[in-house]
């Protein structure tokens, strides 16, 4: 089943076309990665998503119903949560959680079950009692999602979670997603970290101008592009004809060089790394080291959009 369906959507700001002509699905039970640059469109995409923002046309169902903001059928079952922390400051962690999950359960008794719950699965035990300010960055941010899922959600949003965390905190938030995945819910993730999302990510979808100009799993994603795999050469010293003379090579898309290692970007013809090394040997340059890789997201990315992510 189809949770997000959007058909057509164009959004404008005066003159500027801040979505342009969208269509976007999002499968249920799969985390669903939504990359772009920054002015892609994404923040505005999702927000005529969730009817913040009206829009000049096209279509958005949601748990295959219209979604509009009177919407509050399906509202109840979409958590959100935005990059910048929305929590209060005078309230303690349990209280902060029990005051947002109050927006959708009522009942005492089975609020206290659902609180305890998420702060077991966001690792906030041993913290329940303090306030916001007591909190690392890591852990404020642990609690912002706490907050958001505590209703459980069959929906849940997260823009650029683990912004400013630390490794741990990373890595117990990331844990933190796929589980929720794994119990039956569906993720809509943004982030600018692209090793996050070949680390979770079952599809991506890659913005640009307001456009969908890429989307598919990770193997799709990385198959359409020209570069077949990347070789890195770290020599003993620096050598010019190394590089003049691999750039040649029929299998050469690029070169670059960082001190005495080099980066050759090779598409996909057989032997390249045999090759490489034939050539080594033939002009009898030594190298301390020398292997191969598959193109990474951040390649497809900068290949389609032309940016970093983080541009």
């Amino acid at each position: 089943m189809s949770v997000i369906e959007i058909k057509d959507l164009v959004k404008r700001f005066k003159e500027l076309v801040a979505v342009d002509h969208l269509n976007l699905e999002v499968k249920e039970g799969e985390i669903f990665g939504l990359l772009g640059p920054n002015g892609s469109g994404k923040s505005t995409t999702i927000n005529c998503l969730l009817s913040l923002l009206n829009y000049e046309k096209g279509e958005v169902k949601i748990f295959n119903k219209p979604m509009n903001q009177n919407a509050y059928d399906i509202k109840k079952d979409i958590g959100v949560v935005f990059q910048e922390v929305a929590v209060f400051q005078e309230l303690n962690v349990r209280e902060n959680i029990d005051c947002f999950c109050s927006l959708y359960v009522s009942d005492k008794n089975e609020r206290k079950l659902l609180v305890d719950e998420v702060i077991d699965f966001v690792g906030l035990k041993d913290h329940e009692k303090f306030k916001p300010k007591k909190l690392s960055g890591g852990l404020l941010r642990r609690l912002n999602i706490a907050c958001g899922i505590a209703h459980k959600p069959k929906l849940i949003i997260l823009d650029e979670p683990t912004v400013a965390v630390d490794p741990q905190s990373r890595n117990k938030i990331l844990e933190g997603i796929m589980r929720l995945r794994d119990n039956g819910a569906t993720v809509l993730y943004t982030s600018h970290y692209m090793e996050e999302v070949e680390q979770i990510c079952d599809r991506v979808a890659i913005m640009d101008a307001g456009k969908i100009v890429a989307q598919g799993n990770l193997v799709e994603l990385k198959n359409i592009i020209g570069i077949g795999q990347k070789i890195v050469v770290e020599l003993e010293s620096k050598s010019q004809e190394f590089i003049e003379k691999v750039s040649k090579l029929s299998f050469c898309l690029d070169v670059k060089e960082h001190d005495n290692i080099i980066t050759i970007s090779a598409n996909k013809e057989d032997n390249v790394l045999e090759r490489v090394l034939d050539l080594l040997k033939a002009i009898d340059v030594k190298a301390n080291k020398i292997y191969s890789e598959m193109p990474s997201l951040n390649d497809v990315f900068l290949e389609i959009t032309g940016k970093e992510l983080r541009d």
